[in-house]
């Protein structure tokens, strides 16, 4: 699944002057979402990133090329949203959880993180020509994508239904959609079953979905506000961001990213026969057992995606 950036924007655009703020004790220095310090996302250059710690029968198996260079080469994508990756107020340091995460492998596996920022399609190139050891970036297992690469999960890949503040209704299948008008990002899982389910609607003699589409996510957000649109349907990380920090919309329905086929898994991503995935694995699920993997999703509003242990190439989304 891929994200754009400029959600960040909208919420700056929109609602800066009630969401920002200071504080002075080095913990959450500019914040979004609640005034209150205990809830608020700190969105400063000044991360306070949760770190680990090196563990040395993890580390060892690690290539030795690598831990002879030092580095883990991470690639992350530049047009991520909010909270997964994005740009701190400083509009310079890159920040977000998987950044976070990537972070707290790097630690376990004893190597300094190398993070390149890059266009969603040159996360693969990079794979593919060695140029990264990894790509942490919201990268959902596919079958396809399983020919070419490894993977270690780390979070449950997860759509969510954003709509106003307030409304009643609730999206739980196809039936709840039908009539409604919903913006979806062209080209991604939750397009393909926002049309599946609008097929589905007009065989059952209900009325189809009125999709649209746009082109940046500050354009969905205005129809949203507006009225133009009904509901968004998007990445569950980015929607459960926005309902945080602009405090105008709620989640009314959330769903698998492979729909009812599978559950979808987003996952450390390496280049086929790299040597690193079992790596990747067993530093996730330290992470996971000394409990810091808690507290970035903590941090981030992601808990309800923990996964209990990282897994190696596990069935993903089928083929189109």
């Amino acid at each position: 699944m891929k994200t754009r950036r400029t959600l960040v924007t909208a919420v700056a655009a929109l609602t800066a002057s009630a969401l920002l703020g200071g504080c002075g004790d080095g913990d959450v220095q500019e914040t979004v979402g609640s005034k209150n310090r205990k809830n608020a996302i700190n969105i400063g250059p000044d991360q306070h990133r949760i770190r680990g710690k090196k563990v040395e029968s993890i580390a060892a198996k690690v290539p030795a090329a690598i831990r002879e260079r030092g580095t883990l080469r991470i690639g992350g994508s530049a047009d991520a949203a909010a909270p997964l990756g994005f740009y701190a107020t400083d509009d310079k340091t890159r920040i977000g959880s998987e950044i976070d995460i990537a972070t707290l492998v790097a630690d376990t596996l004893g190597l300094k993180v190398d993070f390149q920022a890059v266009s969603w399609e040159n996360l693969f190139v990079g794979l593919d020509s060695s140029k990264f050891d990894a790509v942490f970036s919201n990268v959902t297992v596919t079958e396809e994508r399983k020919e070419k690469y490894d993977f270690a999960t780390y979070r449950l890949d997860d759509l969510a239904f954003e709509a106003k503040k307030g409304t009643s209704w609730r999206v739980r299948g196809p039936k709840d959609v039908a009539g409604k008008t919903i913006s979806v990002s062209s080209g991604t899982n939750q397009e393909k079953i926002l049309v599946d389910w609008s097929k589905e609607n007009e065989k059952a003699g209900r009325k189809p979905v009125n999709i649209k589409y746009f082109q940046k996510d500050t354009d969905y957000y205005l129809a949203l506000q507006s009225g133009r649109i009904d509901a968004y349907f998007g990445p569950h990380p980015t929607s459960a961001y926005h309902v945080a920090s602009t405090g105008q919309t709620q989640i009314i329905g959330r769903f698998s990213g492979g729909g009812d086929q599978v559950q979808g898994k987003i996952a450390a991503t390496t280049k086929k026969g790299s040597g690193l995935v079992d790596a990747y694995a067993a530093a996730i699920d330290h992470v996971i057992e000394d409990g810091s993997y808690a507290k970035v999703l903590k941090r981030w509003g992601l808990s309800s995606e923990a996964v209990k242990k990282s897994e190696i190439n596990p069935p993903g989304l089928p083929k189109p």
